[in-house]
């Protein structure tokens, strides 16, 4: 394998990464705004707000999977 596949394996699983890590964190700006909102009018979903938070970070933890399979089977 020549260094420019390397190099280009390396780009692409860093790309992969930052888009998902870019939009994980978007997401969870915004979810965790809503969930602020919504538990200061009702206390009682404090634990749906936190589960509803934490969902976004699912697309990091995705494209983390994606960035090893680029770098393993590419």
């Amino acid at each position: 394998m020549g260094d420019l596949a390397i190099g280009l394996k390396a780009i692409g699983a860093g790309l992969a990464i930052a888009i998902g890590a870019a939009g994980s964190g978007i997401g969870q700006g915004n979810a965790a705004a809503a969930g602020q909102g919504a538990i200061a009018e009702n206390p009682d979903i404090f634990g749906k707000a936190v589960v509803l938070t934490a969902m976004p970070e699912t697309q990091a933890i995705y494209s983390l999977i994606v960035a090893i399979l680029i770098i393993v089977l590419l």
